[in-house]
């Protein structure tokens, strides 16, 4: 017997403009595999959209923009969230789990500048904004000529700051601008050798309370078989790493003559010592090659790196 189709389902959001496309993107695919279903959007503001004054690395890690939607799961006031899968934390909390990994977008960073075309035209001393201490380290070890300054806000805050003369140029994911309309304010898109990507950029990632069997069903539909493979070993090897947006670290997998290709890099968080490595295999092995990746970098220098970020 088939199981019947959801008559209401409750969707977790931030509040921000791009948190609500993609509620919304994920609200307008459930309204077409289920017609008689009245799909909602629970729009909440959470603590890390609150405190935008510090970097995340200082007031708790990226969790702060996860909790609140959380808290509505668990109490019943919605069934599913909908996050940028790069916020979500590595350590999924008890009785949580990501149960749809939909088609992933621009996975790579964006150079915006209003005067400069790319991060080499950038003169000694040019001010560059960026909220995440990956893109940082990244910019310190290839320029170290720039002054990197920290950047919060929602997508249009950081934009407007641009705008205002208080940066020359900034980093961006390039999924959040083409999402918004905004794909013209991008410059350049910075390759993944020029910029390894965070795990789990470009994606969205479905949460839901782990018990609710028949939801994940439902839901099912949804996922992207390729990206839940990359995102997955993305993510296992920033979790084999203790991951969190205190560590300088990128990952990014793709799929290649059906191998799965990952890379990966952790880094100091001033740029002067990173390590990097790569490593391919099937793309059933995606957690497998992610742990394995991560043993790899261990061994040459990994773990010194992480010991020096613990003791700061």
């Amino acid at each position: 017997m088939k199981a019947p189709s959801p008559d209401r389902l409750v969707i977790a959001s931030r509040e921000s403009r791009l948190a609500l496309w993609q509620a919304q993107h994920v609200q307008a695919r459930l309204a077409a595999l289920y017609p008689q279903c009245r799909v909602e959007i629970l729009a909440m503001t959470t603590r890390g959209d609150q405190i935008a004054d510090r970097p995340l690395a200082q007031i708790g890690g990226k969790g702060l923009f996860v909790k609140e939607l959380e808290i509505a799961l668990h109490e019943g006031r919605a069934d599913l969230a909908v996050h940028s899968l790069k916020d979500v934390p590595m350590e999924m909390p008890s009785g949580f789990s990501l149960t749809a990994i939909l088609a992933r977008d621009e996975p790579r960073d964006a150079f915006v500048s209003n005067r400069y075309d790319t991060l080499a035209a950038l003169p000694a001393g040019a001010v560059v904004g960026t909220s995440s201490l990956r893109r940082a380290a990244i910019l310190r070890a290839a320029y170290p000529q720039l002054a990197i300054d920290a950047l919060r806000g929602n997508l249009d805050t950081r934009l407007r700051k641009l705008d205002e003369g208080k940066y020359d140029a900034i980093i961006l994911a390039a999924a959040g601008l083409t999402r918004l309309g905004l794909k013209a304010r991008i410059r350049t898109l910075l390759s993944p050798e020029e910029s390894l990507p965070a795990p789990g950029q470009g994606a969205l990632g479905i949460e839901i309370v782990g018990a609710r069997s028949e939801l994940a069903a439902w839901l099912s539909p949804l996922n992207d078989a390729e990206a839940a493979h990359c995102t997955r070993s993305e993510r296992a090897f920033s979790r084999a790493l203790g991951g969190s947006c205190q560590l300088p670290l990128g990952g990014y997998a793709m799929l290649e003559d059906g191998r799965l290709w990952l890379r990966g890099f952790i880094a100091t968080a001033d740029g002067r010592q990173l390590v990097s490595g790569e490593l391919r295999g099937a793309p059933e092995d995606d957690d497998a090659i992610g742990r394995a990746l991560a043993a790899q970098l261990r061994g040459r220098g990994a773990d010194a790196i992480l010991a020096a970020a613990a003791g700061q």
